[in-house]
């Protein structure tokens, strides 16, 4: 299935003994660009985390933000900064030679200075908390997942309606050339008439000059390729897979077949048809835009 880039999804677990909540929202974004935002005790996970949702995002700009709170009773212990005693005990004795008293810091006194004895709480187990963490991401990835597959396939059937409008402008130019030509011989001839009054001209002149004309405003090559690119376009959108980037690209050589006819055109009708289908072309980019 086509998915969009946009795309939410939100889920919250609340026990008496804890709450937490994932939620996941994106737009969109030329690459994967992933911003999570989580208390500081689960920065240890954030590499795991990225893991987990790639195997549900490969585009979009996605921001993650979970929350945690642990309503069980607090357990505390007690930590010993070691470092910071050392470093007490060294200006003790250099106190104790600049000013020639007795060092009598017992560790009584010791464990009074600040910092070197802390109370802090105790962590619980890693393992236990990232199966929650993950198990709250995989259950808030799954209307994410969802909302994007709907907008995608809403996306999906207005292309299908710009492809079929694209086509019929096709279609117009086709049918238009062979008039155009007609249109482009009575004229010619007319006013070769007019400029000669009687003289004769041979046929064989306004036939090459109708030639050279013919020449210079033909699209078939262009109406062809773009043909060929609608149908490959089509072709995607049904199979439904990651294909933002590969139609986007399509899409630029749409355009540029568009350029060329409108480029070439020397009747009013064609030239309007070609801004027509350079419209569209756009209006097809900015939706491919939003696959992912």
């Amino acid at each position: 299935m086509i998915r969009s880039m946009t795309g939410f999804g939100r889920f919250e677990d609340i026990t008496p003994e804890h709450k937490i909540t994932a939620e996941i929202k994106a737009v969109n974004h030329r690459y994967l660009d992933l911003t999570i935002k989580m208390p500081k005790r689960f920065n240890c996970f954030e590499a795991r985390i990225r893991s987990l949702l790639k195997k549900y995002i490969q585009r979009g700009k996605v921001d993650v933000f979970i929350s945690y709170e642990n309503y069980a009773e607090q357990k505390f212990c007690v930590k010993y900064n070691e470092a910071l005693a050392a470093e007490y005990m060294d200006y003790f004795k250099k106190m104790e030679d600049q000013f020639g008293i007795e060092n009598d810091v017992k560790v009584s006194m010791l464990a009074r200075m600040p910092e070197v004895l802390f109370m802090e709480s105790a962590l619980e187990d890693e393992e236990q908390v990232w199966k929650l963490v993950s198990w709250a991401l995989e259950e808030a990835s799954k209307p994410f997942v969802e909302s994007r597959t709907q907008e995608g396939e809403r996306l999906r059937q207005d292309l299908f309606g710009k492809l079929d409008y694209m086509e019929e402008r096709i279609d117009f130019i086709e049918q238009r050339s062979p008039t155009i030509l007609t249109e482009y011989q009575t004229k010619l001839e007319t006013k070769v008439k007019e400029l000669l009054e009687n003289n004769h001209i041979e046929e064989s002149r306004i036939v090459t000059e109708v030639a050279l004309f013919a020449d210079k405003i033909c699209v078939d090559e262009e109406t062809v390729r773009l043909r060929s690119h609608i149908k490959t376009t089509r072709k995607e959108l049904e199979d439904g897979k990651e294909v933002g980037r590969k139609l986007d690209f399509i899409a630029q050589e749409m355009n540029r077949e568009a350029n060329t006819i409108l480029s070439k055109s020397q009747d009013l009708e064609v030239s309007n048809c070609a801004i027509a289908l350079k419209t569209e072309i756009e209006k097809v980019r900015e939706q491919i835009q939003n696959i992912e």
